[in-house]
C-alpha cells in the first residue's frame, strides 16, 4: 500500500480530508487497531480550512486564535483529548488533525463540543432554528434543567473601522431562556419575570433577598434568577 502525505501548502481548499481504511494488512505488528480508525475517520471528515481574514484586525475566534483543549460529540459518539478552535464569525468548529491539518468539521454531523478555557469549561450544544427566530447553530449552555440558559457568540466584521483604513472584528452576544421548548430573547431581568406571570412577587422577593444584580454584558449573572425560577416550576 503507497501512502501519499500532502503539505499544508499542497492541500486544495475543497479537498476533503478522510482517513482510509485499509483494506488488508500484512501481519498483526503493523496492523492498525480498525475500531481506533473507524473513529478517526467519523471525526477527521470535513473541508480544509484557509483564513479568509487575515487582513482584518482582530481575529475571528472565540476568546483565542489559540487551540483549545475539548470535546466533540458527533452521532451521539463523543471524542475526547482534542484541539480545537470556534470561529464565532461563520458558527464553524475547527480541529487540528493527528498530521497537523487544519479541518472544518461538518456542522451536520456535530452534536456539540467542550472547549476549556482559563481553567474553566464551555458547554456548547447545536440547535436548529426554532418559531422565534432565535437562529441556529452553536449556543454555549450556561444552565440546563427544565429551563435552558444559553448564549450565542457573534463576530461581525466592522470596515474600515480603524483610522478608516481597516476593518476589524467586533463580538457580541445574545442571551436566551429556553422553557416550554421555545427560545425567548433576554436582555434584563424583566424579560424572564414576564415570562412567570404568577410568580411576580416571589421572583421579586429573590432579587432583592439576593441584591441579584444581571446584566447583559455578564451571561453568568442570569443563572441564580433562572435557577430559582425553574425550581417555582419544580414546586408546581
Amino acid at each position: 500500500m503507497v501512502l501519499c502525505i500532502l503539505t499544508i501548502a499542497q492541500v486544495p481548499e475543497s479537498f476533503n480530508y478522510q482517513v482510509i481504511i485499509p483494506d488488508k494488512t500484512r501481519s498483526d505488528s503493523y496492523k492498525w487497531e480498525k475500531q481506533d480508525i473507524i473513529q478517526n475517520q467519523i471525526l477527521y471528515n470535513g473541508r480544509v480550512w484557509r483564513n479568509l481574514y487575515s487582513r482584518v484586525r482582530g481575529n475571528q475566534f472565540l476568546f483565542t486564535d489559540m487551540f483549545m483543549q475539548g470535546t466533540v460529540s458527533i452521532s451521539g459518539k463523543l471524542f475526547t483529548g482534542l484541539e480545537l478552535k470556534y470561529d464565532i464569525c461563520n458558527d464553524e468548529l475547527l480541529i487540528r488533525s493527528n498530521h497537523g491539518i487544519i479541518l472544518r468539521l461538518s456542522k451536520e454531523m456535530v452534536d456539540g463540543f467542550t472547549i476549556e478555557y482559563n481553567s474553566r469549561r464551555y458547554d456548547f450544544q447545536k440547535l436548529e432554528e426554532d418559531a422565534n427566530e432565535s437562529g441556529e447553530g452553536y449556543f454555549n449552555i450556561l444552565y440546563k434543567g427544565r429551563l435552558e440558559l444559553l448564549v450565542k457568540y457573534k463576530k461581525n466584521i466592522q470596515l474600515l473601522a480603524i483610522d478608516n483604513t481597516y476593518d476589524l472584528f467586533d463580538q457580541y452576544h445574545r442571551i436566551y431562556l429556553k422553557k416550554d421548548g421555545e427560545m425567548h430573547l433576554i436582555n434584563k431581568k424583566k424579560n424572564i419575570i414576564n415570562l412567570f406571570g404568577g410568580n411576580n412577587k416571589a421572583i421579586m422577593s429573590f432579587i432583592k433577598s439576593r441584591r441579584l444584580k444581571v446584566t447583559r454584558k455578564d451571561p453568568d449573572s442570569f443563572i441564580p434568577l433562572v435557577e430559582f425560577c425553574d425550581s417555582l416550576i419544580e414546586g408546581n
